[in-house]
């Protein structure tokens, strides 16, 4: 069996209420032996510690999203960096900016994002970076604020190569979901051709973004294999070597022994 790292998970959102367990069940036998699943508010990290503690399998992310900074409180930010000391805890995030959703002024999304990098600093965690419509900001501010110290994940890649470039060269992994699978996704395709090997991650973001012949139905985390699969003929590989070599990143990039 192929062994696959969902680098970007979603598993305790409502979506999966009614079948949950059928879910991680068809993951784990689809190849999925590890998981990392993002707490992203105060709704959503509860569960997910909940789930990282429950399954072995599944590790932890926490963070504040950039549509939820509006809400953020400074207690909120020492919920997160006491939640850090947990064994299961391996990243802060999903974190960054998003300018296509009006939900949160520019200005608190940048001052919201700048306050958990430095809180990854301090905690030596790698981040995980949220990113849509905003590569200019994103960039800048990663580089203002030395996240190269501790790295981490660009979600969802959907830029160019030129802002994959500058993202490799701040330490980060390039991320790729279902839109790489997507028939026209052709800047994705020539971005992930030019990534080293040693810097791709795969995940599923699921309940979103769910890759062909999915699309449009809701994700789920077995279906990280088309993506494997994407990358695997993209890259002349097999399938097994994209999960060994996805899975051994994904391991070193979240400090997973």
């Amino acid at each position: 069996m192929t062994l696959l790292f969902d680098t970007h998970s979603h598993l305790d959102s409502h979506k999966y209420d009614a079948d949950r367990e059928e879910v991680i069940k068809r993951a784990r036998d689809a190849g999925v032996h590890m998981l990392v699943n993002i707490g992203f508010n105060r709704e959503t990290i509860p569960s997910t510690m909940a789930l990282a503690e429950q399954y072995d399998f599944i590790y932890a992310a926490v963070g504040w999203h950039p549509v939820d900074s509006i809400d953020m409180l400074p207690e909120d930010l020492e919920w997160i960096e006491r939640l850090c000391a947990h064994k299961k805890v391996v990243a802060i995030g999903e974190i960054g900016l998003d300018y296509h959703w009006d939900t949160s002024p520019k200005d608190v999304q940048q001052r919201v994002f700048r306050e958990q990098i430095r809180l990854a600093r301090r905690l030596k965690k790698p981040i995980v970076i949220h990113n849509r419509d905003a590569h200019e900001d994103v960039i800048r501010i990663l580089r203002e604020e030395n996240a190269s110290e501790v790295g981490g994940v660009m979600h969802c890649f959907s830029g160019s190569w030129e802002t994959a470039r500058q993202c490799l060269d701040m330490n980060f992994y390039i991320s790729f979901g279902g839109p790489v699978t997507f028939q026209n996704a052709k800047v994705p395709k020539e971005v992930l051709k030019q990534v080293p090997l040693d810097r791709i991650l795969i995940e599923t973001d699921a309940p979103y973004l769910a890759p062909h012949p999915f699309r449009g139905r809701r994700n789920e985390s077995a279906y990280v294999v088309k993506v494997a699969e994407t990358a695997a003929e993209l890259l002349g590989k097999s399938v097994e070597e994209i999960g060994a070599i996805t899975t051994e990143n994904g391991k070193k990039c979240f400090g997973i022994v």
